[in-house]
């Protein structure tokens, strides 16, 4: 059940953390979600919530007849992948540079681009249905064929790590690259506009109407860009397996997990037909597999839903983040870094120092607090990270 609750003017706010937890500036965002007419029952709040543009990191949304975009944030579809393998601990070398170089030569990460389409993304119906979308996209299909298998960055990864029993994994995270930010901030731009919009406390919380054109063309993009992201971590995955076999010929893969946390659901609770949107947040239905991310420097889950309804059947995202991008880096110095990611085969440099663990919630704290959300089925260590 929820650890404590927030007074809304049209609902509650339930969060599954201690509310003195949460940073004001993230307090006064949920409070402006909570007076939005359209949601239903009331907002949920995961453990790892924190503030973001217009709707909360870590918030799910349940809407009657509406859906804000911002409540799914920039990043449409943004989620998770992680791969159970036959390696163990011994089967890997004393160093995992090699293997760390080989990754990054085959994925781009960053701002990068496939030099051409890759073999796992040419044949995709998701370029088929390109046209369909806005107009404004039109012209950047060359790069959007190009940037499906590449990671990004920010907070995107791929790892190796190890389980409690030293088996091997690969996990990665990542999102809708240029044409998910580019698709959101459209629709985000065009719901302000609208005039049921104009007297919300927050205009970044506009919304579109079911039965609207607004909601159709929305709805079209938004899951054409939620496919995107799926087929994008797919199409990294096996970039990765491709790397692997080529330096451990025995290696064999199991059917991977997968999840998005970014992202609109249609979904029914408590007898309703509902949006659903969750940002920073996974579906956690009874008996769903999922995947809970640390840090660089700490561990990750692979969890098993509980289906709470209180929850909207839903969890955590990851560790969420306890101060900016900006703070961080003004806080913690190289040697920081270099200490908090010791046996972590990645990049220790200044342009990630954002990222570095101490800059993230206590992931176990985070895991403590959704104990009736999900069980923990592995427990994973990375050993290799790569970042953008």
């Amino acid at each position: 059940m929820a650890l404590s609750t927030l007074k809304g003017k049209n609902v509650p706010v339930r969060l599954w953390t201690p509310i003195h937890e949460v940073e004001s500036k993230a307090l006064d965002q949920l409070r402006n979600i909570a007076a939005l007419p359209w949601v239903f029952k009331h907002v949920a709040c995961m453990p790892d919530v924190h503030f973001g543009k217009g709707a909360t990191v870590g918030s799910v949304i349940a809407m009657k007849g509406a859906v804000a975009p911002a409540a799914v944030g920039v990043d449409i579809g943004c989620g998770m992948a992680a791969v159970k393998t036959n390696l163990s601990a011994s089967d890997l070398p004393d160093s995992l540079a090699l293997l760390r170089h080989r990754v990054e030569k085959a994925i781009p990460v960053g701002f990068k681009s496939h030099d051409r389409v890759t073999k796992h993304a040419e044949k995709l119906p998701l370029f088929k249905e390109f046209h369909d979308l806005t107009e404004k996209v039109h012209g950047s299909l060359g790069k959007v064929r190009k940037q499906l298998g590449t990671l990004g960055g920010g907070n995107h990864f791929i790892e190796l790590c190890l389980d409690t029993e030293q088996g091997v994994w690969l996990m990665l995270h990542s999102g809708s690259r240029n044409i998910g930010k580019t698709l959101a901030e459209i629709h985000m731009g065009r719901a302000r506009k609208l005039a049921h919009n104009a007297e919300l406390p927050d205009k970044d919380l506009a919304v579109f109407l079911a039965g609207t054109r607004q909601m159709q063309e929305y709805r079209r993009d938004l899951y054409w860009a939620q496919r995107y992201a799926k087929a994008n971590r797919e199409v990294m995955l096996k970039l990765y397996q491709e790397v692997l076999v080529k330096l451990f010929p025995q290696v064999r893969f199991e059917t991977p997990i997968e999840c998005h946390h970014n992202y609109v659901a249609e979904e029914v609770h408590f007898g309703e037909d509902v949006f659903v949107t969750r940002k920073g947040a996974i579906s956690a239905r009874e008996g769903e597999l999922g995947i809970i991310p640390g840090s660089m420097g700490t561990r990750s889950y692979i969890v098993r839903g509980r289906g709470n309804p209180e929850a909207f059947q839903s969890a955590s995202h990851g560790a969420g983040r306890r101060m900016s991008r900006g703070q961080a880096k003004r806080t913690f110095s190289l040697d920081d870094l270099q200490e908090q990611t010791a046996g972590v085969e990645c990049r220790k440099d200044r342009a990630v120092l954002d990222e570095i663990p101490g800059a993230y919630k206590d992931i176990d704290q985070v895991m403590a607090n959704q104990q009736d959300l999900v069980e923990v089925v592995y427990e994973l260590k990375q050993i290799m990270c790569v970042k953008g």
